[in-house]
């Protein structure tokens, strides 16, 4: 028989035109009654994903043997699209308002190029590839939130995400209890046409939008995040014992004697990694990495692991976190508590004095943690010799010196690799007890963070190697090398400030991003080119092949240490352990089993990870809105964080951003200057620039749209 695999193989590299139905038949040998209906079972398939297109003539091919694109839509506000093509080599896609076919934000489509991207000579300019919708293959958003507004005899829904391109018509009998000004969750029973808007029913009464906790709901419903477990996934959480069994014990490494902690937040709940460092005879050290078992807890296809792979993430919202575990595991037997026996997979490293793993091994443990230590007091102890934690863990003094002496050898690795390090602080809204922002505070990484973090990239690395080479089904942490292209306009930019990528051509090493990072350190303009940097480079996400991680200048990584939040993670925990029971062989049915089940946990995981990001961001940026609310009218230090031809994006120092649209800017008129990021006043030769420090007014705060408007200050 054959599979989907086998008929795309086939015609890409056998077919030397587009074939029917029938003539796939006979190239494939399906004779038979049953064959045929397996055929053209399979051709729906690959036709409906997008994988195969099928002709007005009947004939099947893959959409680039057609010129076609598969992708997915990122929709403008203004109306027009780009297509995100699924073939990362290919370049996004320009589509205008009129060529998008009723694809919305979102929507998998199928996409004909009209024009290639190419470069005008008159003025200079490259010019993107243009294209057109021909079919819409999935629809992204079947839910919308957004805001009711009634009419006398109907209703319609103005949409949150303003990139979904129109208001939701609403028929009177579905209105279902709305009412003028509720944030309310619509379902799509109509999808748009050139001359007719999308409809839709309300299906979900958020509240009226100014009430407390709806700005968040309406978050949450919007990025269609599960607020609770169904009740079978709970119930099997439920059933597992608090207690570890003797039997259980028995087949494991009992680590329970060795000194070990864990290093958290204060608000941490779910701790998932603990650490431990002795110093050896041969003057090297002992790095014990302890993760927490979950995958002994949460089988593979259980109703627990359908539920974690359907969320495949644990989300941090600015106010709750919404986890992708029940609590029984997420906070009780997985997390690794203090003062508790728990089951762990452990990787111990031998690394020396260049930080170097000279020998390591992984196994499963049974373990007890000594200490909850935060952030904070190790900071305190190490960097301000606090005396009251220094006599309160006296024990502990002298690993945390070691772990301390262990972290920066590591680093110092790292860095001689190559390894990107940005020295950007992140930014906390802190909100009071009914949700609403009192503050907004920046956070530095100190001495306590960059442990943990150089314990973990080193563990990650290290079990990414050693499953590398045992050829086995594996999930990697993948973070490919800047478009050539993109690597180009930001050197464009670092020009007009006097810096320059040194061999910025067909491939770059992360080292020469590095260098621009050490020569802005300290400047004025240091936030911006590092911002500028980050938003050059692609974006990082987990495949079945170990491409390499171009931000930390590693040939293999995975994500090993965090599988109470997140699938990847728990996933590969299980292939550990299948390893480790059964002598490190795994038979060929399970090796095709497993690296299907890959495939789609990568592709899943990518895809739920960017949905978190942006709720997560969305989160933020809401309450930075909300706290900017009091201070409309007062004047602010700001710097230029972006330069469009429709004006200036600037930001606090308190982090909050906000646009100066080019209309406010009075006092000249003012031409857009891309090859240097500027504006520039035609008559007062003024020149507005990235990176430059302004002063501005605040004009206007919408929590609405969450958009603070600002205009410049002489």
């Amino acid at each position: 028989m054959f599979t989907k695999e086998s008929i795309v193989s086939y015609i890409e590299q056998e077919a030397v035109r587009p074939l029917s139905e029938a003539e796939l038949a006979e190239q494939l040998g399906a004779g038979t009654v049953e064959a045929l209906v397996q055929l053209k079972g399979l051709l729906k398939e690959l036709e409906d994903e997008g994988t195969l297109v099928l002709s007005r003539k009947n004939r099947y091919g893959t959409p680039a043997q057609f010129n076609l694109l598969t992708g997915t839509i990122s929709r403008h506000p203004k109306g027009f699209g780009f297509l995100i093509a699924e073939d990362r080599s290919q370049e996004d896609l320009y589509i205008h308002s009129s060529d998008l076919g009723g694809a919305l934000n979102g929507d998998k489509v199928i996409a004909r190029i009209k024009r290639p991207a190419g470069f005008d000579t008159r003025t200079g300019t490259k010019f993107r590839a243009e294209g057109e919708v021909i079919r819409i293959l999935q629809r992204h958003a079947q839910h919308v939130v957004g805001t009711f507004e009634n009419s006398k005899h109907f209703g319609f829904v103005v949409p949150d995400d303003k990139k979904f391109g129109s208001d939701i018509f609403i028929a009177k009998d579905h209105f279902n209890g709305a009412r003028n000004g509720m944030k309310v969750l619509v379902e799509i029973i109509s999808w748009p046409q050139k001359t007719r808007s999308a409809e839709g029913k309300v299906t979900q009464l958020i509240g009226f939008k100014d009430s407390p906790g709806v700005d968040i709901l309406s978050i949450i419903f919007g990025h269609n995040l599960p607020q609770s477990f169904p009740a079978e996934v709970l119930e099997a959480a439920e059933r597992i014992p608090e207690k570890i069994s003797g039997e259980e014990i028995a087949k494991r490494r009992d680590l329970r004697d060795m000194l070990m902690i864990t290093i958290d937040g204060e608000d941490a709940k779910d701790l998932d990694d603990a650490v431990s460092v002795q110093r050896l005879e041969n003057g090297n050290y002992l790095l014990g990495v302890h993760i927490a078992d979950v995958g002994h807890y949460v089988q593979e296809d259980s109703a627990l692991d359908k539920e974690a792979l359907e969320r495949a993430t644990s989300i941090y919202l600015v106010d709750r976190v919404i986890p992708m575990l029940p609590q029984k595991l997420s906070n009780g037997v997985c997390s690794l508590n203090a003062g508790e026996d728990r089951l762990a997979l452990t990787c111990m490293m031998e690394v020396d004095q260049k930080g170097i793993v000279v020998a390591h091994e992984i196994f499963e443990s049974v373990i007890h943690i000594d200490f909850r230590m935060t952030y904070k007091n190790v900071t305190k102890i190490l960097v301000e010799q606090d005396e009251t934690l220094c006599a309160q863990y006296q024990v502990l003094l002298p690993m945390l010196k070691e772990m301390e002496a262990l972290q920066g050898i590591l680093e110092r690795k790292r860095m001689r690799r190559g390894a990107i390090e940005f020295h950007a602080p992140e930014s906390k809204v802190v909100l009071d007890k009914k949700g609403r922002p009192i503050r907004i505070e920046w956070r530095e990484s100190g001495i306590a963070d960059k442990i943990i973090e150089e314990f973990m990239l080193c563990a990650n690395e290290t079990v990414a190697e050693h499953y590398f080479w045992m050829e086995v089904p594996f999930l990697y942490r993948v973070h490919e090398e800047p478009k050539t292209e993109d690597v180009m306009d930001v050197n464009k930019f670092l020009q007009a400030l006097g810096y320059s990528i040194k061999g910025a051509g067909n491939t770059i090493h992360p080292k020469a991003y590095q260098s621009i990072v050490d020569e802005v350190a300290g400047k004025p303009e240091e936030k911006i080119v590092n911002t500028v940097l980050l938003r050059s480079m692609q974006h990082a996400r987990y495949d079945t092949e170990a491409l390499g991680h171009f931000g930390l200048s590693a040939q293999y990584y995975s994500h090993f240490t965090s599988p109470i939040r997140r699938y990847p993670d728990l996933a590969i925990h299980r292939v550990i352990k299948e390893l480790l029971h059964n002598g490190e062989q795994l038979d060929r049915k399970r090796v095709e089993v497993l690296s299907k089940k890959m495939a789609q946990y990568a592709e899943q995981s990518s895809q739920r990870e960017k949905v978190a990001e942006e709720a997560e961001r969305d989160s933020v940026d809401l309450k930075k809105v909300e706290f900017m609310k009091p201070y409309v009218g007062e004047i602010f230090s700001a710097k230029i964080s972006g330069v469009t031809n429709f004006g200036l994006f600037v930001q606090l120092d308190n982090s909050v951003e906000g646009l100066v649209h080019i209309s406010t800017l009075v006092d000249d008129f003012y031409q857009y200057r891309p090859e240097s990021f500027s504006l520039l006043g035609e008559h007062t030769r003024k020149v507005y620039q990235l990176g430059q420090e302004i002063k501005v007014r605040l004009t206007r705060v919408s929590t609405e749209d969450r958009q603070i408007d600002f205009e410049a200050v002489k």
